[in-house]
Parts: C-alpha cells; sequence; structure tokens
C-alpha cells in the first residue's frame, strides 16, 4: 500500500503572501505544469489543493504512456517531481479547503481555509472525481467493503474474492493492479463488450481468475456490517444474480470538479466547463485545464498540455492588462 501523506498531511500550508499575479486551482500534473510554466515567466503563482497533490493521477500505480517512461512510473512519483519543478520556478504550493470564489471581478478573490487570496488570472485545474453509481449500498458500506482507489484499498482484499464495477481503461487497469493481492475478480460491464485500450484487454485476458458479467447492471451492495455480496441483472435477459464477493471497487467515469463555480464560467451539460483552443472561458481572466473542462480525451499527456497552453494564455492575458 503506497503512502501518499507526504502529499497531503506533512505539507506546510504557511502562506504568507496573499496578492498574486496568477492563482491556480488544483495541483494534479495540469495545475503543476502551468505552475511551471507560470513560474518560468516570472508571474507570481499560488496553487492550491483541495485534497492531495498530485490529484487522481498520484493515486494511479504505473502509468505507462506518459512519454519519456518507457518502463512506467508511479503517478505518485511524476507528480512529486513535478510539484517540485513548479517550486523551483518560484510557485507556492498549499493544501487548503476552498470555501468560495468571485471569479466576476478585475481582481479575483478566493476565500480558503488559509485565508483570502488575490490574482489577476485564475487557472482552473480542479480535475475530475469518480462517479459514483448510486446504487443500494453503495453508501452504506463506503469504507466497509467499497472503494475507488486501488493503490489505497487493496491489501485489505488479500486473498478474497472482489468486484469491480466497470471495463473501461481504468478499471481493468486497476483491476490488474489488484490481482496482486486478491484471490479473484468478478468484472461486471453495463455494456455488451470492454472498453478498454486493446494492450489492457489483452492482459486481462491472460489470466485465469477472472470471470466478466458483460451487459450487466449492478443493481445492489449487498451485507451486513461490511460487504457480502452484490446482485446484477443481465440486461438482455432480465435474469438477476447474487454473487459473493469481499469488496466492490467502482471505475464508471468520472465527474467534474465544478461545485464551486456554478455557471461562473460557462459549464456544458455535465458540468464540465467550456473553453475555446486558447483554454479561454466565458469570463475574463479565468481560464480551465485538464479534465475539468470539456474535451474528447483526459490523459495525463493532455492534462499537460492544456497545463502549458493555460499558462501561455494567462501570461498574454496579464501582459495586455499591464499595457
Amino acid at each position: 500500500m503506497l503512502d501518499l501523506k507526504f502529499h497531503s498531511e506533512t505539507y506546510n500550508n504557511n502562506v504568507e503572501e496573499k496578492d498574486y499575479d496568477v492563482i491556480i486551482l488544483g495541483a494534479g500534473p495540469t495545475g503543476l505544469t502551468a505552475g511551471i510554466y507560470t513560474g518560468r515567466a516570472l508571474l507570481k503563482t499560488l496553487i492550491i489543493e483541495e485534497r492531495m497533490i498530485g490529484g487522481e493521477a498520484a493515486s494511479t500505480v504505473k502509468i505507462e504512456n506518459y512519454p519519456g517512461f518507457p518502463d512506467s512510473i508511479s503517478g505518485m512519483e511524476l507528480t512529486e517531481r513535478m510539484k517540485k519543478q513548479a517550486e523551483k520556478f518560484g510557485a507556492k504550493v498549499v493544501i487548503s479547503h476552498t470555501k468560495e470564489v468571485d471569479l466576476t471581478r478585475k481582481i479575483k478573490r478566493v476565500k480558503t481555509d488559509n485565508g483570502e487570496f488575490h490574482s489577476k488570472v485564475i487557472i482552473i485545474a480542479t480535475g475530475s472525481s469518480p462517479k459514483s453509481l448510486n446504487v443500494s449500498g453503495e453508501k452504506k458500506f463506503k469504507g466497509r467493503g467499497v472503494s475507488y482507489c486501488s493503490t489505497c484499498d487493496a491489501p485489505f482484499f488479500k486473498d478474497k474474492t472482489i468486484a469491480v464495477i466497470g471495463a473501461g481503461s481504468s478499471g481493468i487497469q486497476e483491476g490488474l493492479f489488484l490481482l496482486e493481492y486478491v484471490k479473484s475478480i468478478k468484472f461486471v460491464e453495463f455494456l455488451p463488450k470492454m472498453t478498454a485500450e486493446k494492450i489492457l484487454q489483452e492482459r486481462i485476458k491472460k489470466r485465469e481468475n477472472v470471470e466478466f458479467f458483460l451487459n450487466h447492471r449492478l443493481l445492489s451492495i449487498n451485507g451486513k456490517q461490511t460487504v457480502e455480496s452484490i446482485t446484477v441483472e443481465n440486461r438482455g435477459t432480465g435474469e438477476k444474480k447474487d454473487i459473493p464477493v469481499s469488496g466492490v471497487f467502482i471505475y464508471v467515469g468520472l465527474k467534474p470538479n465544478t461545485e464551486l463555480f456554478k455557471d461562473t464560467p460557462k459549464l456544458d451539460k455535465y458540468g464540465f466547463v467550456i473553453t475555446d483552443e486558447y483554454l479561454k472561458t466565458s469570463q475574463d481572466g479565468i481560464f480551465a485545464a485538464g479534465d475539468v473542462r470539456k474535451k474528447i480525451l483526459r490523459q495525463v499527456a493532455t492534462a499537460v498540455g492544456d497545463g502549458a497552453s493555460a499558462a501561455f494564455s494567462a501570461q498574454t492575458y496579464i501582459e495586455k492588462l499591464e499595457s
């Protein structure tokens, strides 16, 4: 089990300065990359992270498709390197709960548990979080058999049979990691086929201790004090079945972390921030990048590109303000 504490609890949150050129909301690969670029542009930069430095990427055990690492790299190590690089160029990184943002004025305001901060530009890089299914038992057993993070919880299920809900790339990749600990996995996929990358599909098909329930719907998660079984329904025949499992890992997509913003800037019907090609939002001085914005692909590589582009656009905006 990886120790994520250095990404959060032990981090120095002392921030004396209150006024910045750029405030970046989110310290995943997008926000950290933006901080590297704004720091190199000699813009006074504050990066505020709500939960954990590195975001969702930090909890990924193995990243194989980020250029430059042919033997893969852990998400934690990659994002820790990004953090150090951002700090090297002067960006301040702090973990704090953001309570309120005012993005409508020329000088933007961000209220946090560490006080109020001001900036000329905001880059929204708050990313996304795993979706819940809202099925019976999901909330009841969260932390008692229901999990959304294999890196965090895999050791608790050593030599047990578990279910993984979702056979997309995240579900299969996390399932492969879980197989290092668990006895076997029952994969439940709503669609009639796996949608994971082909290379991941080939790997999982070689494992003997997996079983797939394709075209099945998860109806409930059952148990007394902890998870004991799941109930699934065959979407083709309507047949229902109880499957004994000790844990349930859910990977059914992502939702954007945009609760703070409502309609400023403009969001699409799913809650993702709408931007133009320059990562500009509907609000002057507000840019959005990474998984939080409307886009076709959400990967670390695209997050890094977004961060760089948003930082460049922010620099251009500030230069126009000052001229």
